[in-house]
């Protein structure tokens, strides 16, 4: 007679818990989303002058990247875990690759390459993140793909860099956005393997040998939104053993006629950081910049400052932009040799044009075809020159022009395919190869075709 009671109690208990955590499962289930995203990447580019190979290189590729997000568990802490799974299949390559220095196999602009140097047929990738919530705070941890203006992401190619770290965005405050976090390893876009975190000058590029790497990037900073048209940032960035950097940022828009008058000023301020503040004597966790004499390499010390200006009406967007670099090292930012991407205004389709003493004008033009009545298709140009590039053989320049055009079917059964034409032309009067005291850069010209779509599965 004891044990119906003792029965019916647990049932009802398990019963209990079942409720209740399928109630706090639904939001994990229910705000689940999943897309598929498709992008097909054909790229060439002719190096116009030198005698180097590769001088022509020719990628055309097919990328899939399958992206689940999951709802958080109901109650006061919410629960959930994002996953991505990422797949590149090469449908034609230039042949093989130059190998690099030092035993190294180099990886070509959209595949790996095998041990022969050949591109691969096909490369993969899983991530997953586990995530909590709090109010208005979230606490992401495994894979990330981080957009701030300390630490970008590049997706240049088939498939987007990832990092392996952890992140919290808290928006508790009002009209701030507050963020920090740690990334320990990176996944480059053309890659399989996750590699330490290092800088130009440090990554191997030009001796494997000589690469050296730090395994914690550490982040923290703000976005304050004064009023709906006025941003205020900083940030603060700190890759262990090479830099530290402060970033300042302003971002205001204002009505100007029958247009929109938009103000983009950016300040980074960056220094050595424990071995590399040894780099002059060592030789090692060094920075590419100019040190003097033949020297290219050193310890890092660079001002990063720039101003974007661009008004919009009718369809025509204009704009006019400034940025100087200053200090024997050219600007640090993560770059694993496999593909980088910084939060510069004057990082366009080839070159970032940051290197040391590097003053840059740059005028751009857009213009939106749906004024036109033809919705979807836009085209703009970028023109751009950097001159005081600092060199044992005097002052040095370069400019690049980069065209692009885009269309994205608006509606119907293909509404958001997408097909766009980039176009870009690298001139400079660096040697093609580095010399003692001179860094290289080769003449380019490219051109990629990306056709993309992304199919919302959940």
């Amino acid at each position: 007679m004891v044990k119906k009671p003792l029965v019916v109690a647990v049932s009802a208990a398990c019963l209990n818990l079942s409720l209740i955590a399928a109630a706090n499962a639904a939001g994990f289930v229910e705000d689940s989303k999943a897309t598929l995203s498709l992008r097909n990447f054909y790229i060439n580019t002719d190096n116009r002058n030198g005698t180097a190979n590769p001088s022509r290189v020719m990628d055309w590729g097919q990328g899939f990247m399958l992206n689940y997000q999951s709802g958080f568990t109901q109650g006061t802490v919410g629960f959930g875990v994002d996953a991505v799974g990422m797949l590149g299949l090469r449908l034609d390559s230039g042949g093989k690759a130059t190998g690099g220095t030092g035993g190294s196999v180099q990886n070509g602009t959209m595949f790996p390459r095998d041990t022969d140097n050949s591109a691969v047929d096909e490369f993969s990738s899983l991530g997953a993140t586990a995530k909590m919530k709090i109010s208005e705070t979230e606490f992401r941890y495994g894979t990330l793909i981080p957009k701030l203006p300390v630490v970008v992401s590049n997706d240049g190619r088939l498939l987007p860099q990832t990092y392996q770290g952890a992140q919290i965005t808290s928006k508790d405050i009002k009209d701030v956005t507050l963020t920090a976090g740690q990334l320990e390893r990176a996944k480059n876009r053309n890659s399989t393997d996750e590699d330490d975190l290092s800088i130009a000058g440090s990554n191997g590029a030009a001796n494997a040998a000589l690469r050296r790497n730090s395994d914690h990037f550490r982040f923290v900073g703000a976005d304050y939104k004064v009023t709906k048209d006025l941003t205020l940032q900083y940030y603060f960035g700190q890759l262990e053993d090479f830099y530290n950097q402060h970033f300042l940022g302003l971002v205001h828009s204002v009505k100007l006629g029958d247009g929109t008058f938009k103000t983009d000023l950016r300040y980074f301020d960056s220094n050595s950081q424990g071995e590399n503040r040894k780099a002059d004597s060592t030789g090692l966790y060094v920075s590419s910049g100019y040190y003097g004499g033949t020297r290219t390499t050193g310890e890092i010390d660079n001002r990063l400052y720039s101003g974007l200006f661009t008004y919009s009406i009718y369809g025509h967007t204009f704009g006019l932009g400034y940025q100087g670099s200053n200090g024997n090292s050219a600007f640090p930012y993560l770059n694993e040799n496999g593909g980088a991407s910084t939060y510069a205004i004057t990082d366009i389709q080839i070159n970032n044009f940051t290197r040391s003493g590097e003053d840059t004008w740059q005028a751009r033009y857009s213009y939106d075809f749906a004024q036109l009545g033809v919705k979807g298709l836009t085209a703009g140009v970028i023109y751009q020159r950097g001159d005081n590039i600092r060199t044992r053989t005097g002052d040095a320049m370069e400019w690049e022009r980069d065209l692009t055009v885009s269309y994205v079917i608006p509606q119907g059964q293909l509404k958001g395919l997408g097909f766009t034409w980039r176009n870009a032309m690298l001139r400079s009067d660096l040697p093609a190869v580095s010399q003692a005291g001179v860094p290289g850069q080769r003449d380019v010209d490219e051109n990629r075709l990306i056709v993309s779509y992304t199919l919302p599965l959940l």
